[in-house]
This record gives C-alpha cells, sequence and structure tokens, in this order.
C-alpha cells in the first residue's frame, strides 16, 4: 500500500504538473507516504525498545520492519506494533489506526490519479537516490511546481500587468532555498533570458550565454541606492528581453522601494515576472498579482526524514534501534529547524554510538526558538552544543572555507594535542548552507581550553 502511494508520487515528479488540484492531489498523497515511513521507523524503534525491556525472552517474529524492504504492508507493521505496545503507550494505536486509514483511502484513488498524470509533459529529472545530496532541495516540490507554473504560463496575468507571486512564510521555513532552487530550474533557465537576484543589499545575476545580461556579481551592489542606479542601466540595454527577477526579505520598508522600481520593471518584455519572499502576509496581499505560495513549518513526520538524512548518511539505520530511538527524540527537540538538522545532525553523524547520542538528547537544544535562523540561532545552538572545554567567542560567516577551520565533531582531537592548561584558538566549522548560487559557510570562533575532558564529549 505504502508502495504503491510512493510510486504514484515518484511518478508524478517527473511529470509537469499545471492544474491546481492535481497538484494539491499530490501534495497529500506525498503527505501520507512520509506518514507511513515515520510509522515504520516508530515501529522498529518500540520494537527494540520492548526487545531490551524483555530479553530474556525470545519472541519468534513472522516479518521485518526493514525501511529497505518497503513492500512490507503498513496493515500489518500497524497490527505488529498495536500487538506489542504496552499500557503506557496511550494514544499511539489510535494514531496508527488513523494513519493506516489514510493510507487505505488515498491509495484507493491512486488509478484515476495515475491517469491523471498521462496528460502531463515528462520532464527531466536526475536518477532518484536514497542518498541525500548536501544543496539539494528537501521537499517543496508541490510549491516548487505552482512558482515554475506561474512564471512559464500566462493564465491569471493580464497582458499589460508584470507579474508578481509573493512567497510567504515564518523566519527559517525555506523561502529562499525554495527561490533559488526554482530559478535554477532547467525550464525556467531556458524561458528567461535574464534572472536577476536581489535581496536589497546586493544583486546577483546569473550569465547563462551571450544573450543574457549581466546585472553584476553578488556583491557589486552594496545599497538599495546603488541597486535603482542599476536598474536604469537595465532599462537601457535590457527591458527588450523577457526577465524574471526575485526581491528577499521584503518588509515594509523594502515594500516602498520596490514600489519606486515597479514603474522601471512594467516597462519590460510581456511575460517578465516578479518574485518576493516576505514574512508578511501583508506585504504579500498589497504586492502580489496573484495568490501567494505560503510556506509553513515542515510537518514532523517530513522533518525528520531530512533530520536523518544528515544524521545517519546513509547508514542502515537497524544497525542501532537505540540511535534511531535517540535521534527521533533529538529531531524533536529541534522543532523544525533547518539549521539544527545540519549542525547537529552533522556532529551525530561523526560520533555513530549511541552513549554520545545520549548526550545530546540531554543538552539544552530544546530551548531554542522555534525555526531558528540566522547568527543568533546558530550562536545558541552552538553554546548548547560545544564540549565543555571550547568557550564560543563569536559565529562567523564566509563564502570560501575558512582557513585552519576544524570540523565541530573533531575539536577533541584539538584539545587532546594540547598541554594541559594550555589556551588555543580554534574555528569550529558548524555547517555549510548550500544553495543553487551560494555556499555560506557557519563557523565558531572558539577559546579550546580547561582541565582534561577528553574522556568524553
Amino acid at each position: 500500500m505504502l508502495v504503491k502511494v510512493h510510486s504514484a508520487v515518484e511518478e508524478a515528479k517527473g511529470r509537469q504538473i499545471t492544474n491546481y488540484g492535481t497538484l494539491e492531489w499530490l501534495s497529500e498523497l506525498n503527505d501520507s507516504v512520509y506518514q507511513g515511513r515515520y510509522l515504520l521507523d516508530t515501529v522498529g524503534c518500540r520494537e527494540q525498545e520492548l526487545e531490551d525491556e524483555h530479553a530474556d525472552k525470545v519472541v519468534a517474529q513472522p516479518f521485518s520492519f526493514s525501511l529497505f524492504n518497503p513492500a512490507k504492508r503498513v496493515r500489518v507493521a500497524a497490527c505488529a506494533m498495536k500487538s506489542l505496545l504496552s499500557g503506557h503507550d496511550v494514544g499511539v494505536p489510535e494514531e496508527i489506526d488513523r494513519v493506516v486509514e489514510i493510507l487505505e483511502t488515498i491509495s484507493g484513488d491512486l488509478k484515476e490519479f495515475l491517469m491523471l498524470l498521462h496528460n502531463c509533459q515528462p520532464i527531466h529529472r536526475p536518477l532518484a537516490t536514497n542518498i541525500f545530496v548536501e544543496g539539494q532541495m528537501f521537499g517543496r516540490h508541490v510549491e516548487k511546481e505552482r512558482i515554475i507554473n506561474f512564471l512559464l504560463h500566462d493564465g491569471g496575468v493580464s497582458a499589460r500587468k508584470l507579474g508578481v507571486l509573493p512567497i510567504v512564510g515564518g523566519m527559517g521555513v525555506g523561502k529562499t532555498t525554495l527561490a533559488q532552487h526554482v530559478c535554477d530550474d532547467e525550464r525556467v533557465r531556458n524561458h528567461f533570458p535574464i534572472i536577476l537576484y536581489s535581496n536589497f543589499s546586493y544583486t546577483r545575476a546569473m550569465a547563462r550565454d551571450e544573450a543574457v545580461f549581466v546585472l553584476g556579481s553578488k556583491h557589486a551592489v552594496g545599497d538599495a541606492q546603488k541597486f535603482i542606479e542599476s536598474l536604469h542601466v537595465l532599462k537601457e540595454k535590457c527591458l527588450t528581453k523577457r526577465f524574471l527577477m526575485v526581491f528577499e526579505d521584503v518588509d515594509a520598508g523594502k515594500k516602498q522601494i520596490l514600489e519606486e522600481l515597479l514603474p522601471i520593471l512594467r516597462q519590460g518584455k510581456h511575460g517578465s515576472r516578479i518574485i518576493i519572499t516576505t514574512n508578511s502576509r501583508a506585504v504579500a496581499a498589497s504586492m502580489g498579482t496573484v495568490q501567494p505560495v505560503s510556506l509553513k513549518v515542515m510537518p514532523h513526520q517530513e522533518y525528520w526524514f531530512f533530520f536523518k538524512a544528515h544524521a545517519f548518511a546513509g547508514r542502515d539505520v537497524e544497525e542501532d534501534p537505540r540511535m534511531l530511538a535517540a535521534g527521533k527524540v533529538i529531531a524533536r527537540k529541534l522543532n523544525g529547524s533547518f539549521f539544527g538538522a545540519k549542525i547537529i545532525g552533522g556532529v551525530l553523524k561523526a560520533h555513530p554510538n549511541p552513549r554520545f547520542w545520549s548526550k545530546v538528547l540531554r543538552s539544552n537544544i530544546g530551548g531554542l526558538f522555534l525555526l531558528g535562523d540566522g547568527i543568533g540561532y546558530i550562536m545558541d545552538l552552538a553554546e548548547n552544543l560545544l564540549p565543555i572545554y571550547a568557550d564560543v567567542c563569536k559565529v562567523t560567516i564566509c563564502k570560501n572555507p575558512f582557513i585552519f577551520q576544524t570540523e565541530l565533531a573533531r575539536l577533541e582531537d584539538l584539545y587532546q594535542a594540547s598541554p594541559l592548561g594550555d589556551n588555543r584558538f580554534a574555528k569550529a566549522l558548524l555547517c555549510r548552507s548550500m544553495l543553487p548560487f551560494e555556499l555560506l559557510n557557519y563557523a565558531a570562533d572558539c577559546n579550546v581550553c580547561g582541565p582534561d575532558y577528553s574522556a568524553e564529549l
């Protein structure tokens, strides 16, 4: 059942779906797949816990819960899980029944969904893989296709009106990631001779061939006034070509600046488009010419697989179910933070032992703000995660790798090499934010000192 739904989702991702209702249907199917896979992970965790509690009892299991054998039916797994539950698992049987009911209902309509897909044009996709590649976008496929449909088609946008699509959502939900991956899509690159990316403090122009006008490198434009001056150059040379412009982090103040630019941009070739990202629904409502794409907190079932991709890094999660169980709790404490998954997942990957994972679980990572983003959140995360002998001075960001940087998970090696009581400076690489048009390295400047705590990190 789960395999059938998952196969339909993969087939849909290889089609250019222009119908909004079909995209919504795909979103429901995708959500059900994550809920079903999360259920199977939960089964594996709970089964191991009960085996540990009753180690003296040998119970024959007629089947395996392996995630790498997805043909195991979710209904069988659900029944087995419910039979293993103790009286303390209040509410869990009801949750299992709910997920199974969703999967059964959705799988019953798959034939009609697949028939609709046959009318959709195939698109080129990389070969599917279970390995999560750093820099690829996780999830948000339906939202991405909605934006691409807006960019490539004229429906709903007046011939005399410049189309503006807002992407709205809270801090850290992935607005920038989504916008950059949309711009990097082959269909979008082929459609727009000019693609410009700006967050008002800089402008990025992407040159794909000789016909593309390069407005400036990412850091060539230092402020909004210089950006306006550059747009006058754009007006003189490139408004005869269809363009796509993306403006990041548009608040009420930046909205006024953008409104001053619109008269120039409206003189561009028909079919030009603008995307804005914003935290403000009021800004989205006043500037958008179409319904905004709203990004919400990633559901925990889906976020778990993003975290697992960083923490387990292709290892069989069933090698040690205790680590799987600890990882699930750590992921829930992170409240959907992508930076948290990258930083903590990277440290866990470098220390694949249950004792260390339990120590991370007991740390104060759960006290951070929901969906933390930016320097403040990363600083808090580093302070809570760094070993006792490392004091954080500051967190820095750089496009290029830092000289003499040390992986966060390797601070222990530096400490053990230090004489007792000696202080050493270290720049610990916390994580990389790898997007199509930029690579940012986040590092913590630390003093490594103190008595010998090398026995435990």
